[in-house]
């Protein structure tokens, strides 16, 4: 990506080796040695950063920074000064400087800043994008399912978009509760402001904090700068918190007090800010158990459960395969500039019958697949993953016969622990994974 920054500093010196720094981290670098060349510079070009000293001739860099963001709020803007003094610090803060930066200049502190700045661009232009598809994929029309069940989950939802109240998402992987999240929250009054999701069975738990809450400079080794926590980048929004279940009791207590005091504190830091969120958060867990158990607190439990939807699994609301095959049939087929496609009265028989696992996510991998293989337009049985297809005969199979418990989940693992992982084949089976390596070794079974 080409990356343009402006360089506004009255010392030649100083002015050159910044800019030789960031042309080898691969920036193009315009310079001015006033604030008055430097808005020149910024009437005629875009820029992805710029850095400008305080004490400049003439106008002042704050002036500088005022002027520009009347221009383009959302410009990044990094104030450098000598005079360190808390006054101009808050002063460059408030007028809407990213962050402030002392002299002497710290090369990795200052590169350090500019990659975060980057950041934050390019999540703002992401923004942008997002809001012009609201209309088309983030409204209640983009959940797509004629089945009685989704429908009274859809009038649930719509109830509670206006109100401010913390939502729980329930239900299996693959349901949809990240889209049914998205909605919600861009069909409320917040849907303006930052939707930031997080996956915390996602990111490892010694940086699961400091994504949250962010850190100040010196805080642990590496932190050359401060970093803004993604609690803070969604102030005024919604946080979606996905497999909350799998958060450590440790990050439980931190969040509670988020949720009570409406308040973060970055790590090595001293201070608190106010932040305004709406939490969602989603898990395929039972957290009424890990409660019981003691994995989960329960005052947070309660905290996040204002509201609760239960998202049932495709397997349920069957009524629901064809729209989905529909859907996202005509979207593959756009995106892969092919001729219109349809599914054979064969293959959507297969899928019918399925019982889906992976839930819509496996069904939307599954179609994209069958629309990348199919050479003549119709998707047959055999553009379906062996799997699915194997799955109906050995319903019929087992169904056909009297089985006990015992040899029909023998006959299951057998039949499918090519095609699922250990964790997916015991939810399946409604067991532990535990219990599925113990009836692995007693039936002599393999793992494959």
């Amino acid at each position: 990506m080409s990356k343009n920054m402006l360089l506004v500093e009255d010392e030649e010196a100083l002015r050159e080796s910044v800019k030789r720094i960031f042309v080898k981290e691969g920036f193009s670098v315009d310079t001015a040695d006033s604030a008055e060349k430097g808005l020149a510079l910024y009437e005629a070009n875009a820029y992805d950063v710029i850095i400008s000293d305080i004490i400049l001739p003439g106008m002042d860099g704050i002036e500088m920074l005022t002027k520009v963001r009347e221009q383009s709020p959302d410009q990044i803007f990094i104030i450098v000064t000598a005079y360190a003094s808390l006054d101009s610090a808050v002063k460059a803060l408030r007028a809407g400087a990213y962050d402030y930066i002392m002299k002497p200049i710290i090369h990795e502190e200052i590169k350090q800043v500019v990659r975060n700045a980057i950041r934050q661009k390019l999540l703002q232009t992401e923004n942008v994008l997002l809001k012009r598809e609201l209309g088309e994929e983030h409204d209640f029309s983009g959940v797509i399912g004629e089945s009685a069940a989704l429908k009274s989950i859809i009038n649930e939802a719509q109830r509670i978009v206006n109100t401010k109240s913390n939502i729980l998402l329930l239900g299996e992987t693959g349901t949809g509760k990240e889209l049914f999240a998205r909605v919600i929250h861009h069909s409320g009054p917040r849907g303006p402001m930052p939707f930031v999701p997080i996956n915390c069975s996602a990111i490892p738990e010694n940086l699961l904090e400091t994504e949250l809450f962010g850190h100040v400079r010196g805080a642990f080794t590496g932190a050359v700068t401060s970093k803004k926590g993604l609690l803070e980048e969604a102030d005024g929004g919604t946080v979606f918190l996905d497999e909350i279940g799998d958060m450590s009791l440790a990050l439980q207590v931190k969040l509670l007090r988020v949720l009570e005091d409406h308040a973060i504190r970055p790590v090595g830091s001293t201070k608190s800010g106010k932040v305004d969120l709406r939490f969602i958060t989603a898990t395929n867990k039972d957290l009424q158990e890990a409660v019981r158990s003691g994995a989960f607190r329960e005052d947070l439990y309660y905290r996040i459960n204002v509201m609760s939807l239960h998202i049932p699994p495709l397997r349920e609301r069957k009524e629901d395969i064809r729209p989905l095959v529909a859907h996202y049939l005509s979207k593959y087929t756009r995106e892969m500039g092919k001729q219109s496609m349809e599914v054979s009265p064969e293959a959507l028989a297969i899928m019918l019958d399925y019982q889906w696992p992976g839930n819509v996510r496996e069904l939307q991998n599954v179609i994209e697949r069958a629309a990348l293989i199919s050479d003549d337009g119709v998707i047959r049985p055999e553009h379906l993953p062996e799997g699915i297809r194997a799955a109906g005969s050995f319903q019929h199979q087992v169904f056909d016969r009297k089985l006990t418990i015992e040899d029909y989940t023998k006959a299951f693992i057998q039949q499918y622990q090519g095609q699922f992982n250990e964790k997916q084949l015991a939810e399946m089976l409604g067991i532990t994974r535990k219990s599925l390596w113990e009836k692995r070794k007693k039936w002599g079974i393999a793992r494959e």
